[in-house]
């Protein structure tokens, strides 16, 4: 399946499932604003995110460095919201974290591309992909959504099915597909991105950025990339060098000091650190 079209297959039929659910549970409508918020979040975090990675790998780049890579969500986290945003000061933490995690991604980088053994362009797409997560993931906190998360996702996931299918027939890529070359393997794996990555895992993502600190969001960071890393050397034969597992060192340790600097929560209405009670009804599923 080619990973445009698998990309927005998969949030297309997620998406829809999700909104229309949503929408006769909770009986909300969405207005045109929380439409366009939507988008924004989708378009970040779908397309330039989570198409970014799949593109990415579909140049060559190993897994486990596209994980390392997108380990640096956190570091961009910090970045746009201490330094541009400028939510808070920077402190002697905060900075030596920013400095070693862009270091370690120096080594991967440049090290990776001098090797000619890993295409720059996939690496650069990756980076761009990072970029788009966090910025996404900085805006969907304050954007104005829908109450019930599970119709924010959905909206959100159909806002960004809707750009990567457009982008994938302008370029061409239903072209390479045919449904009947397809494994059987391909398709489960398909159904569950669908199942595990879309309906539960993107939505709980969005729940997250919603209604924790930045910093505890960003905690995913530490385990993403050595699992990647470790299957990727042991089921895909992708190489470790020394090189790779330094830079993963220096990236992981400044992502750990970055996180335990802590983070801003979403203050819009008031929310700050405190949860609402009626958590089934946040989650949609109210009566």
């Amino acid at each position: 399946i080619p990973p445009l079209v698998g990309a927005g297959t998969r949030f297309l039929v997620a998406g829809t499932a999700l909104y229309a659910f949503a929408r006769v549970r909770t009986g909300e409508r969405p207005t045109p604003t929380q439409w366009r918020g939507a988008a924004v979040v989708g378009i970040f975090l779908l397309f330039g995110g989570n198409a970014g990675v799949a593109w990415s790998e579909h140049l060559g780049t190993p897994t486990g460095i596209v994980a390392l890579i997108i380990a640096l969500v956190p570091l961009w986290f910090a970045l746009f919201d201490r330094v541009l945003l400028r939510s808070a000061p920077l402190g002697w933490r905060l900075a030596t974290g920013l400095v070693a995690g862009f270091a370690g991604e120096a080594l991967l980088v440049g090290g990776s591309a001098a090797q000619g053994d890993v295409p720059l362009g996939g690496m650069l797409i990756a980076i761009g992909a990072s970029i788009a997560w966090a910025t996404g993931s900085l805006y969907a906190r304050n954007a104005p959504l829908p109450r019930a998360p599970l119709l924010g996702s959905g909206m959100q996931q159909l806002a960004g099915a809707t750009l990567i299918l457009a982008v994938a027939a302008v370029t061409g890529a239903f072209a390479g597909l045919h449904p009947g070359d397809v494994s059987a393997a391909s398709w489960l794996g398909l159904a569950w991105l669908i199942l595990a990555g879309s309906f539960v895992g993107f939505s709980a993502y969005l729940w997250l950025l919603r209604n924790v600190r930045t910093s505890l969001v960003g905690t995913y960071a530490y385990v993403n990339p050595i699992v990647a890393v470790f299957l990727g050397w042991l089921i895909l034969d992708e190489t470790l060098p020394l090189r790779v597992v330094v830079a993963a060192a220096i990236v992981l340790s400044s992502v750990a000091l970055i996180v335990s600097v802590g983070g801003t929560t979403r203050t819009d209405s008031g929310r700050v650190d405190e949860r609402r009670p009626e958590v089934e009804a946040e989650l949609g599923f109210e009566g």
